[in-house]
């Protein structure tokens, strides 16, 4: 029910933004999306993947690339222009987008990639993997929680925190789809370690190297299989026999996230002549940029605050299987997000690049309300998370009408708008 309710928030929400409900024309493949996109057109329509000469005319029609500029491509020695983003998010929409080309030609629309048909197959896309990656987190959840815990915990993680944003409004950026891998990989892992079996590991790699050519510092997301329950002394030397005695399991794997990024080393290779091309990030790793967590302008405790209880969460995980997986992964994510160089990651709501961290912090949180509702702190606690979905679920209304600014917040400006 928890996975239902949450399900259907979501597609209000998508719905709510629309206009369907008064709001100017769905156009979900512009600025940083439609850098993701662009491989789906460039190859299917277009025929053109190597001068991109198609994209001029596109924009003057539907103003997809922003006001900032052709900021989505490089001009390259050879002639050819090159995308700098990379084609797992493309790769995941596709079935999409071939639905809503063939819905295009049915209903009349102009097939060119960006008509309403497509807009709505991509918009659509990343509600139902991550409806179907709740479905698959609910099932890890309850293997060590009970039903009241998992049914507290599913929607609080998604519509107390810019998870919604970036599934339901602004779903065409990486952070949905890597929200649905993240609820994945950790399905296949539980799978895995309770019988080991070939399919698990190679869903187990696929999922990682779709998630690697979607973002490629997602690959810590190698940290979850690989520390899962590595804990406890006893627990470890069980994993690593476990591994010892599939050994092929571990090439399975490592073949399967291979393939996976084949194709982009193929896009590379057609383009810029080299089967590696440096997309041209900038990080600041001796220098983090603390405000992406704690700055007014959207830092994630800010604007999101009930992530503070995920991260209490993770002192409470002592004896979980998961324990050295999540601490591993939290730790360098963290780090990793708040050094990138460009430490706004252009307009957002909260911290966008930590969404996708979701479904790993869900474990510490639930940790956390397993142990919170068998004491004298559980009203408090779902008094306090309520308050918080509520207040997100208006932020997330403001900030889609502008009150709620996409850069240049401050701290008297967000006081004078609080829930206003």
């Amino acid at each position: 029910m928890a996975v239902i309710v949450t399900s259907i928030v979501l597609l209000w929400t998508r719905l709510e933004y629309s206009e369907l409900r008064g709001w100017h024309p769905l156009r979900v493949t512009t600025w940083d999306a439609f850098g993701y996109y662009q491989y789906l057109p460039a190859i299917f329509i277009y025929h053109d993947i190597e001068r991109q000469d198609w994209v001029a005319g596109v924009d003057s029609a539907y103003h997809v690339i922003g006001d900032g500029g052709l900021y989505q491509l490089m001009d390259l020695e050879n002639g050819n222009r090159a995308t700098k983003y990379l084609g797992g998010t493309a790769m995941m929409e596709l079935p999409f987008f071939l639905v809503g080309h063939a819905i295009a030609g049915i209903t009349g629309h102009r097939q060119d990639g960006f008509s309403p048909p497509y807009q709505w197959a991509i918009a659509i896309a990343p509600l139902v993997y991550c409806c179907f990656g709740l479905w698959l987190f609910r099932r890890v959840l309850l293997r060590w929680f009970s039903d009241v815990v998992v049914a507290f915990v599913v929607p609080t993680l998604v519509l107390a925190t810019n998870t919604i944003q970036y599934i339901s409004v602004d779903g065409a950026q990486t952070h949905g789809f890597l929200f649905a891998l993240y609820c994945a990989v950790l399905w296949t892992t539980v799978k895995w370690h309770e019988a080991p079996r070939k399919r698990w590991a190679l869903a187990t790699g696929a999922i990682i190297g779709l998630a690697c050519v979607t973002r490629p510092t997602e690959a810590i997301m190698l940290f979850i299989p690989l520390l899962w329950n590595t804990g406890i002394k006893e627990m470890a030397e069980r994993k690593w026999g476990s591994v010892s005695a599939h050994r092929s399991h571990v090439f399975l794997s490592s073949g399967a996230a291979f393939l996976m990024l084949l194709p982009q080393m193929a896009y590379w290779k057609v383009v810029t002549g080299s089967f590696i091309f440096d997309v041209g990030s900038k990080w600041d790793l001796l220098d983090p940029h603390w405000r992406v967590l704690v700055g007014w302008e959207k830092g994630l405790i800010i604007y999101t605050p009930i992530t503070l209880l995920f991260i209490v969460g993770l002192f409470f995980m002592r004896g979980r299987p998961w324990l050295k997986s999540v601490l591993a992964f939290s730790l360098l994510n963290l780090w990793i997000i708040i050094a990138w160089h460009d430490w706004r990651y252009g307009g957002s709501y909260s911290a966008r690049a930590l969404v996708q961290s979701g479904p790993v912090w869900g474990l510490a949180f639930a940790a956390l309300v397993d142990k919170t509702f068998g004491t004298r702190w559980r009203w408090p606690l779902i008094t306090a998370c309520t308050y918080l979905l509520c207040v997100n679920l208006w932020q997330i209304r403001q900030y889609n009408n502008g009150v709620i600014k996409y850069d240049g917040m401050t701290r008297d400006e967000y006081a004078r708008i609080y829930l206003k």
